[in-house]
């Protein structure tokens, strides 16, 4: 499991104010709000990859430190909204730069890729191509054979599906979804698109300007907004088809 205690953040002004968040193990806990409200800034800090100024992270009930930082990594898989692959490996070579690295023998990385391409529906035909060879779905599910590579307890998903045009993203949401509930993993999802976050989560932390203002189910969101700006935002999200 995830636990976020009072953490807090600033740069020129405050990031995070005194965050708390709970994200159960086995569970998919969607964070969204507005750009700029810090919902990325605390999934980095979650992953290690920014120092809070206050406050702790328990990561499976063990606090994050300087000193157990790479330990505690490696029970985190993550994935960004470019994918982050090294353009000059190809999609195998990033799959297998941390394996090899930790010392693992070819056959279990084969074995453990095969695995991966059955799960995320990638064919194996791609590995061998660089970066710019994959278009922008294929490159995100390489991205996420790659956060699953070492079997991490924990997923961190910041806005994975943001760049990829609507019938890419959907096929991607489906996937995510299924590998969601086959593998039951912990997963802290940042998105600003409320209906993927309500698809993809079993609950909702909605932000503003650093501070969660309302977590729950998306009913509880949609049918009890806890303020002016919850309602806003929930209208904004609506589909333009439900006017016609």
């Amino acid at each position: 499991m995830i636990s976020v205690q009072d953490i807090s953040k600033t740069y020129d002004q405050p990031v995070l104010k005194d965050v708390s968040l709970d994200v159960p193990g086995g569970t998919t806990v969607s964070l969204i709000g507005p750009s700029g409200c810090g919902k990325s800034t605390l999934l980095r800090i979650v992953m290690g990859l920014i120092e809070a100024d206050s406050g702790q992270v328990l990561i499976n009930g063990q606090a994050l430190t300087p000193q157990n930082m790479l330990d505690l990594r490696r029970q985190m898989g993550y994935v960004i909204q470019s994918g982050g692959l090294f353009p000059h490996l190809t999609a195998r070579e990033n799959l297998t730069l941390v394996t090899g690295y930790l010392g693992w023998d070819r056959e279990k990385e084969t074995e453990r890729i095969e695995e991966l391409c059955e799960l995320t529906n990638m064919s194996a035909t791609n590995l061998d191509r660089k970066p710019d060879g994959l278009s922008g779905g294929q490159a995100q599910r390489i991205s996420l054979m790659r956060a699953l590579m070492l079997d991490p307890d924990i997923i961190l998903l910041d806005e994975p599906l943001g760049s990829i045009d609507p019938l890419v993203r959907y096929e991607l949401q489906r996937d995510l979804k299924s590998i969601f509930k086959k593998l039951q993993k912990t997963v802290l999802l940042v998105t600003h698109d409320l209906g993927e976050a309500a698809y993809l989560g079993d609950r909702i932390s909605l932000m503003r300007a650093g501070d969660i203002i309302q977590q729950g189910t998306i009913q509880d969101i949609v049918s009890n907004p806890a303020d002016a700006f919850v309602q806003k935002f929930v209208t904004a999200q609506r589909s333009p088809l439900e006017d016609l």
